[in-house]
């Protein structure tokens, strides 16, 4: 199963990143896992939040096939434990689903469009933290559930 992170605009801030590469370097010992940005041009932020999302909306379907899984995250998606998030992949996995697409959207979300695409909303926390630093946690919540899956040490229960 190869998984995509697809995300808006690059990350801005150095530490975020580097602590992405950490998790996407370990990554590679479990999965097919790639990271794609999109990226919106300056014009379209200039334009009203409900048409950013329309603009970004249709660059993202442009990234998704028919036959992609699509799991958003989302702040009023389903939040799981690591352990439960493991077991997700693991369904996925065994389900035997191709790809397996997941999406950091912009700053003011997502449009209806996207809504009705996904399969599935991920909700990471309760609380609202940066879409920035959402990249961050994810890929290491990712890297987590593999290594659950694999019985390692690095998850502690």
């Amino acid at each position: 199963m190869k998984i995509l992170l697809l995300q808006i605009d690059k990350t801005q801030d150095s530490y975020l990143t580097e602590g992405i590469d950490v998790y996407t370097k370990r990554l590679k010992n479990y999965c097919s896992f790639e990271i794609t940005t999109i990226n919106v041009p300056k014009t379209i932020r200039q334009r009203t939040q409900n048409e950013q999302k329309q603009e970004e909306a249709k660059l993202i379907m442009g990234h998704i096939s028919q036959d992609d899984f699509l799991i958003i995250l989302d702040e009023k998606g389903k939040e799981y434990t690591s352990v439960d998030f493991s077991a997700v992949i693991a369904q996925k996995q065994n389900a035997s689903v191709k790809r397996l697409v997941f999406l950091i959207g912009g700053p003011f979300g997502f449009s209806e469009v996207i809504y009705k695409r996904a399969n599935l909303k991920l909700s990471l926390s309760q609380m609202t933290f940066s879409h920035q630093m959402v990249r961050l946690f994810f890929v290491e919540q990712l890297y987590r559930a593999f290594t659950i899956l694999k019985g390692e040490k690095y998850h502690h229960v």
